[in-house]
Order: structure tokens, then C-alpha cells, then sequence
């Protein structure tokens, strides 16, 4: 049986919006989403955090990011699923998933807690374990950047560490503020 939602601490701004927070949120919202996400109109309670916030979390999720979409995708939705933060999980895997080449299969077992590896090809699996010790310690082990060194080069290296870090505090806003999930987004449920 399914509870129902708790409320969001923090509600979401709902239209008709001021001009200043409406252009915001026009520039945050990307060209095909269906809605202005629920996390942004949250963070907009605070405008000039979030215009602060959007060149960082423009530049990770942009193309001009040193990492793959894959590798990106795999990060963010295991630092979430570990977090627990089911929208801003569930928002990627809607959004990213495909585009990533992520088989229903490698989500669920990237969303799995503990994660089960065996069924993901070596370089995702490095990603999850990198996602876990950054999560667990807000480190690397030696042995494991040794592996992650031997794969990815150190400009994207501190990509991928800061990716860790941005989603891990993106996920502990949507968990804080009780973000209202997404109408179209993945659901835990779904990948369990």
C-alpha cells in the first residue's frame, strides 16, 4: 500500500510569476520540458541562489561538459538513489535515460541499494563505485582511483567528483524541501 506524499516543506512557486522570477525560470526549464520542473520553482523561492546555481548546474548537464552523457547519467542517478531523493532520480531517468542508452535493466541495478554490479559493463560499474565511496566518505580509495585514472583523465575526473558532490546537494534539497514529484517522472517502484 502507498502512502501519500508528504507536503513540501518549501512549496513550489506557482504562475503567474513575477517578470524577474518568470524569465528565471524560462532559462532554467529546458526547450523540451514538459513543465517547469517543481525543484526549480522551489529553488526560485531564493532567486538569487539559484541564478547562482544555474552556470554550475548548466555547465555539468551541458554539452560542453568533459564527460559522456552515459557516464553523467550513471553518476547522477546512483548519487540519488543512494540519497533517496526519488524526484530528482526519477526526473533523469525520464529525461536522460534514453538518450544515455541506459537499458531498464542497468537503471534498476544502478538504482539498486546495495547495488548489484554483475550485470553492468566494467566502466558503469567503476562510475557506481565511485558514486558509492563519494557518497559514503566524500573520498576515493587509492585502489579505486587508480581504476578511475587508468579510464577517465583528471580534468574529467574532477568532473565526475563534483558531479557527485552538486547531485548529492540537489538530492538533499528535493529530500529537505519535499520536492512534489513530477507527474511523468520514474518512480523507484518501477525499477525495484
Amino acid at each position: 500500500m502507498e502512502t501519500a506524499p508528504l507536503a513540501p516543506r518549501i512549496a513550489p512557486l506557482e504562475p503567474p510569476f513575477e517578470a524577474e522570477i518568470g524569465t528565471l525560470l524560462q532559462k532554467l526549464t529546458p526547450p523540451n520540458a514538459p513543465n517547469i520542473l517543481a525543484l526549480f520553482r522551489t529553488l526560485a523561492v531564493n532567486p538569487r541562489l539559484t541564478e547562482r546555481m544555474g552556470p554550475l548546474g548548466g555547465y555539468l548537464l551541458g554539452r560542453s561538459a568533459s564527460v559522456s552523457l552515459r557516464d553523467r547519467e550513471i553518476v547522477i542517478d546512483r548519487i540519488c538513489a543512494l540519497a533517496g531523493a526519488e524526484y530528482e532520480w526519477g526526473v533523469h531517468v525520464a529525461a536522460f535515460a534514453a538518450a544515455a542508452q541506459l537499458t531498464r535493466e542497468e537503471i534498476a541495478a544502478i538504482a539498486r541499494v546495495p547495488a548489484r554490479l554483475e550485470s553492468l559493463p566494467e566502466r558503469d560499474r567503476l562510475l557506481v563505485r565511485l558514486a558509492d565511496e563519494m557518497h559514503e566518505t566524500a573520498n576515493i580509495s587509492d585502489a579505486l582511483w587508480r581504476e578511475l585514472a587508468a579510464t577517465w583523465t583528471p580534468p574529467q575526473l574532477l568532473e565526475l567528483i563534483l558531479l557527485a558532490g552538486w547531485y548529492r546537494a540537489i538530492a538533499g534539497v528535493c529530500n529537505a524541501a519535499r520536492v512534489p514529484l513530477e507527474s511523468w517522472q520514474a518512480k523507484f517502484a518501477e525499477y525495484s
